[in-house]
């Protein structure tokens, strides 16, 4: 169970559109793709419209020369189902003294069921997500303090905010920033996650203190009513 869980979704039909902008900087290869990850005939760098659209507003807020670095956006089925597979798998190599049960509760920390229920779609499924960094006027990924999609306590948010290390009050800077103008945009951020933000699902409706959620899962081209 999610926070959110409770929340309704009334998709309200927006289509998802190609994040096509010279503003912002994408991860290439893409890291699932690079995997081998099921996306068939569509690629990840799709969203729903006025989530695009207030991706650029949060660009728009960096200082000249900064772009938003993009690591995933819209997410199949197929692919968070190999994804999740594929931490579990990473997790019975990279930490043994995980049991069964101990692992699992890690994995689905970071990962959402990639249920087919359309009441508890992942936020991924919906085009409402986008999981992000930053780059600075060089181009050069800035220093965030641990890896995209690292499974562990480090990658929450706040965690480096007591920091006295260089390194340490760097990446909260950084994650400071990145939060700043992703929030400003009227985003909200996943708790255990630095780079994951979100607008118009579940998450977002339930910091917003609204009853319903504006987005569902969906695929591009999809009708919805």
């Amino acid at each position: 169970m999610r926070p959110w869980s409770s929340i309704r979704i009334v998709d309200d039909g927006e289509p998802l559109v190609p994040i096509a902008s010279e503003q912002l900087s994408f991860e290439k290869p893409h890291p699932y793709v690079a995997l081998g990850a099921p996306y068939g005939e569509f690629g990840p760098w799709l969203l729903r419209r006025t989530v695009f659209e207030r991706l650029l507003d949060a660009q728009s807020r960096l200082v000249v020369g900064w772009r938003l670095h993009l690591l995933d956006a819209w997410r199949p089925l197929a692919v968070q189902a190999f994804m999740v597979n594929h931490t579990d798998a990473l997790l019975r190599r990279e930490a043994p003294e995980l049991d069964d049960d101990s692992r699992r509760e890690r994995v689905l920390t970071y990962w959402a069921p990639p249920s087919e229920n359309p009441s508890t779609p992942p936020p991924h499924s919906t085009g409402a997500a986008i999981d992000l960094t930053l780059c600075d006027a060089h181009g050069r990924v800035v220093h965030m303090g641990s890896p995209f999609d690292e499974p562990t306590e480090r990658s929450r948010p706040d965690h480096f905010a007591r920091a006295i290390d260089a390194a340490g009050k760097q990446a909260h800077d950084h994650r400071q920033l990145l939060t700043r103008v992703m929030r400003e945009a009227g985003f909200v951020q996943h708790p255990q996650e630095w780079w994951h933000f979100s607008f118009g699902d579940r998450a977002w409706a339930r910091e917003n203190e609204l009853e319903v959620a504006r987005y569902g899962r969906t695929t591009p081209g999809e009708t919805l009513v």
